[in-house]
């Protein structure tokens, strides 16, 4: 399956750099898990980033920023067979599950909960 691993990215960062690249490494943490059993992984700033930086993005949060990291998300989730929700506050990721739930997507909040993950 092709799991979205979603959860806070930006959100309590301040826009801190650094924060958001640790942000971003929790994201990734259960990336190999899901690999070793049979899945693809998906984490949306992967796509968002590089099509930010492509587009000319300079600061987070402008106008690219909101125009891009959002709706890539969604058209990931249109490609994904499932939903890992990691904890913590998050705008983004909330949107993610209600759009993985409108769209009867699965919802795990347990890495090991996700099938076929030991």
């Amino acid at each position: 399956m092709l799991i979205l691993i979603a959860g806070p990215y930006r959100s309590g960062t301040g826009d801190d750099p650094d924060r958001m690249a640790e942000n971003l490494r929790r994201l990734e943490a259960p990336s190999y898990a899901l690999f070793r059993a049979g899945h693809v992984p998906m984490i949306g700033e992967w796509v968002a980033l590089p099509v930010w930086r492509a587009a000319g993005g300079k600061e987070i949060g402008d106008d690219l920023y909101e125009e891009i990291f959002h709706p890539a998300a969604g058209r990931l989730l249109q490609l994904c067979d499932g939903v890992l929700r990691l904890p913590g506050e998050s705008r983004g990721a909330d949107n993610d599950v209600r759009l993985a739930t409108e769209r009867g997507i699965p919802v795990w909040y347990r890495l090991e909960d996700v099938p076929g993950v030991v």
